[in-house]
């Protein structure tokens, strides 16, 4: 009876290793068609839709340096403090009180 069920097992292995090889095929041939495809049309050039600043008549306008900002004198209070807190949680007040009623008894 175990050799019936390994003979199945090992069907099936050989079924999806087929299957891999057929589809990993089928994925390469058509991955290959349409960039084929794509070449001929011209899908693959990166500046299909851009237009160059020659044709448009765009001048770049000047660069301007962006103002320096001064240091602040006072440092701030950081906040990371403030967020890296625990809430109080409910559940272990619920402990703590139990432990409490534990220890006067």
């Amino acid at each position: 009876m175990f050799s019936v069920i390994q003979i199945i097992r090992n069907s099936f292995i050989r079924l999806e290793g087929f299957l891999y090889q057929l589809f990993g095929f089928l994925k390469s041939l058509f991955s290959q068609i349409f960039g084929f495809l794509a070449r001929i049309f011209g899908f693959s050039k990166s500046e299909y839709f851009l237009e160059t600043n020659e044709a448009t008549s765009i001048k770049p306008s000047n660069i301007q340096q962006p103002a320096k900002v001064e240091p602040k004198a006072t440092p701030e209070a950081s906040t990371t403090t403030t967020t890296l807190r625990r809430r109080p949680d409910p559940k272990m007040d619920y402990f703590r009180k139990m432990a409490q009623e534990l220890n006067k008894k």
